[in-house]
């Protein structure tokens, strides 16, 4: 499969597509209406990578819980045609704003508010790729309490795994056979210990009956690496998280 790189105004000159497991950007992207404001949206070259990989020209990718908008500004760059989703009819409002400026691309952008758990407005077997960044449980809460269904509200680990497969089954619902998935989450610690919260999660997607085609460590660049945490680190024995996965799904 051959992939050009995209050089075009409003796109990054120095844009190269990841070749490996491991994907690390100290330095992430602010192209066209990108901004790093937003807490917890992911850097504009996660979703480029993914829809340049697994995805064509005029396919439609679906981002369930959209926040931000970072995939929605790079499916309007890269020719796709997108649905947008989020429960919260706030990240709806940030995501028209953010795809609002001009493009020569005749593509198709649908933004509406609905819950990941029931994606009762898309057909069966219809999206070609989803390319989405859910919460980490409760790490960041993006509605404290105030929507119902909103999955950043989530403090229990078994809870939130037995919604991410209702997340899980919807997306195996809409997703065209060997088409794709993909989806970035990391771990988190409770009382001291690890929580593998993203293997959790990856089990819930392969138990409804997604393939893992790659598993993709992605370096995290705004840990909060003050002295401040480095001297907890110490004084309290534990590590700070850097990484994420990115899994990858087959239907």
């Amino acid at each position: 499969m051959q992939i050009s790189n995209i050089r075009m105004k409003d796109n990054p000159i120095d844009f190269k597509l990841e070749c490996s497991t491991v994907w690390s950007f100290p330095k992430r992207g602010n192209w066209v209406t990108h901004s790093s404001s937003f807490r917890g949206n992911w850097a504009p070259q996660m979703p480029r990578n993914i829809i340049l990989r697994y995805s064509k020209e005029s396919d439609t990718v679906l981002d369930q819980m959209v926040g931000s908008g970072t995939t929605a500004i790079e499916c309007k760059l890269l020719k796709r045609n997108f649905i947008g989703i989020d429960i919260n009819p706030k990240m709806i409002g940030l995501t028209k704003k953010a795809v609002d400026f001009k493009s020569q691309h005749d593509i198709k952008t649908i933004l509406n508010v609905g819950d990941a758990k029931n994606l009762n407005s898309i057909k069966d077997e219809s999206v070609d790729l989803i390319a989405t960044h859910p919460p980490y449980a409760d790490i960041i809460k993006y509605s404290n309490g105030k929507i119902e269904g909103d999955l950043s509200n989530i403090h229990d680990i078994d809870e939130f795994c037995n919604e991410m497969e209702k997340v899980a089954k919807e997306c195996f619902r809409v997703v065209k056979p060997k088409k794709y998935c993909a989806i970035l989450i990391g771990d988190t610690r409770r009382k001291k210990y690890y929580v593998s919260l993203a293997y959790r999660v990856m089990q819930e997607f392969l138990n409804v009956g997604f393939k893992l085609r790659e598993d993709i460590i992605k370096h995290q660049w705004n840990c909060k690496t003050t002295p401040f945490w480095a001297k907890k680190s110490q004084e309290y024995n534990f590590l700070l998280i850097m990484h994420e996965h990115l899994f990858v799904f087959e239907k």
